[in-house]
């Protein structure tokens, strides 16, 4: 499912959200110029256990890397998710 994802930037709550079956999770950030911090990362329980959570974590990561962004990932799941994935841990700030 997680490779079918749509996931959405919506600016006017500063996340990036994903809607499966009327559930929404979502990744939400802070934008603060030259870097980004990714504060929550929210999953329905609805939604849990299909990789829906790395999937927006990834497409975040992928966001700040296309904007030139450092990331701060006060999120610790965004913090886990770096860790096991080396090819994000030169974003952090």
């Amino acid at each position: 499912m997680k490779d079918s994802l749509t996931i959405t930037q919506n600016t006017d709550e500063n996340r990036f959200e994903t809607t499966i079956n009327g559930y929404t999770g979502f990744i939400s950030y802070q934008d603060q110029g030259d870097s980004i911090v990714y504060d929550h990362t929210i999953v329905p329980a609805e939604l849990g256990g299909q990789g829906v959570g790395s999937t927006l974590v990834k497409h975040a990561l992928d966001y700040a890397r296309s904007e030139n962004k450092k990331v701060v990932p006060q999120c610790s799941f965004v913090a886990s998710y770096i860790n096991k994935h080396e090819e994000y841990q030169d974003l952090v700030k």
